[in-house]
């Protein structure tokens, strides 16, 4: 088996938090409007890792989804060049990581959360992955 692709993926909790993702089990990740984002999404397999990210409101990376589907035409844009995919629930980090301190630690100056800032899914690297994990105080379930 291939062995699993890293993503960031951000969501406002006003909107859709990840405690919410918990309760339903899944959900499917529509309403990305940006040609960027939308290729990552499409490059998503089934079993990648995304970081969940609480954008605007708490800016910190707050837990772990898995991709459960290859991307598909977004529902929410009939007859529009959108693609979303179903994530579900890993785990949430015992300690929140916040933009300040990736800001502040030199391993992740090219995340791409920081050097795509502006983009809602992005790629990210294994190392950078397990780091956020590791500042989360936080180990993915066996």
């Amino acid at each position: 088996m291939a062995k699993p692709q890293y993503w960031l993926i951000k969501s406002e909790p006003s909107v859709y938090a990840y405690a919410r993702l918990e309760k339903d089990g899944k959900t499917d990740w529509t309403g990305v409007r940006n040609y960027e984002a939308r290729n990552n999404l499409r490059a998503m397999k089934p079993g990648d890792l995304c970081l969940y990210y609480h954008s605007n409101e708490d800016k910190a990376v707050v837990a772990v989804a898995e991709v459960l589907t290859a991307a598909v035409p977004d529902p929410t844009a009939p007859g529009e060049d959108w693609a979303s995919v179903d994530v579900g629930p890993v785990v949430a980090l015992k300690q929140p990581v916040d933009l300040a301190t990736i800001k502040a630690t030199p391993a992740l100056k090219d995340c791409q959360l920081l050097t795509r800032s502006r983009i809602s899914v992005v790629p990210f690297s294994a190392e950078h992955f397990k780091l956020i994990l590791k500042m989360g105080k936080t180990a993915l379930p066996k």
